[in-house]
């Protein structure tokens, strides 16, 4: 297992270089730093010694790769794939255009977005697994009609319809919660509790019909077949044969939103005021901050493949047939 672990970390720095690589050439290849000082300086007649000026405030007067005018190591380090790419390796994502740390703004944000994601993934993933289910087991009746039919209905709305309903109803109206806002410590899980229940109920209906796919495609195997003529109930068919079987496709999709889980929802966040990742990246876009941009590109980046290496290792507790050497 430690030796697939290590192959897979070793595989991962190829792609991890190269989105690197792409990134950068699209933020300063693509949409060169003179570009980006003009959208910036925002005025139609720009100087090109404002141009200069800015470019000087934040390293990108300097060669992309290679400095012919430095010396011995210089000519690669005072570049500005160096200072605005390669230091994001080990953390280093410099300064937003406001001149604060980035990554201790990351450090400080990803808090609010964990308290939000976590919940939303976990009881998500419980109430439509566990609805799914329920509509398996009731296959060709009438629960189960009427509730594939709740669930097209559920896709058919926009999460923008869910995040403003509830806002309106449940906050407005009913005054249950804060409409938006955070606070600190345990006061917090009163602004928590209506983005947490929305970002469940939006995921309802497209998860619950993905996974009542899986369970029916496995309900018809031989093993299956096999257990039901043993005598076995059909609850414990499903619960110990189906469930477990159905839980490595599961797990395969589950790997698309951890991301999500550090990086924080971008339509949740700003709709509630939450001062998480998902909101940074947001505001990072509205003022063309590319430097947040490209760290927040980067992370999602790594944490795609990390979660890309917890998913087959979870694969071996669902499964112990599936074995790494």
């Amino acid at each position: 297992m430690l030796a697939y672990i290590l192959r897979r970390l070793f595989y991962a720095l190829p792609i991890l270089i190269g989105v690197n690589l792409l990134t950068f050439a699209l933020f300063f290849i693509v949409n060169t730093p003179d570009d980006m000082a003009r959208m910036q300086l925002g005025v139609k007649r720009v100087t090109p010694e404002a141009i200069a000026h800015w470019k000087a405030e934040r390293g990108y007067d300097k060669p992309l790769f290679i400095n012919l005018a430095a010396s011995g190591l210089s000519t690669v380090t005072n570049t500005i794939f160096f200072d605005k790419s390669a230091r994001m390796f080990v953390g280093d994502f410099g300064r937003a255009e406001d001149g604060r740390d980035i990554a201790r703004e990351i450090g400080a944000r990803m808090g609010p977005s964990l308290a939000i994601a976590l919940p939303t993934f976990m009881l998500g993933l419980f109430v439509t697994v566990s609805f799914a289910l329920l509509l398996a087991f009731f296959r060709a009746t009438a629960l189960d009609v009427w509730g594939v039919v709740l669930c097209v209905a559920m896709m058919s709305i926009s999460g923008l319809f869910y995040i403003i309903g509830g806002q309106y109803l449940i906050a407005k109206v009913w005054k249950l919660v804060p409409i938006s806002g955070f606070g600190d410590g345990l006061d917090a899980w009163r602004f928590l509790v209506l983005p947490v229940f929305i970002g469940v109920i939006s995921g309802i209906g497209s998860s619950t019909r993905w996974y009542r796919t899986i369970f029916l495609e496995e309900v018809s195997k031989d093993y299956v077949r096999t257990a039901r003529a043993k005598g076995l109930p059909e609850t414990l068919v499903f619960f110990r044969h189906i469930l477990r079987n159905a839980m490595i496709p599961i797990l395969t999709g589950v790997v698309v939103v951890i991301p999500l889980l550090f990086m924080g929802s971008l339509l949740t966040e700003s709709f509630f005021g939450i001062p998480g990742l998902g909101s940074y990246t947001i505001d990072a876009i509205n003022a063309q901050d590319f430097a947040v941009v490209r760290a927040m590109v980067f992370i999602g980046a790594v944490l795609y493949i990390i979660g890309l290496i917890l998913t087959d290792i979870s694969y071996t507790l669902v499964d112990p047939r599936i074995r790494f050497s």
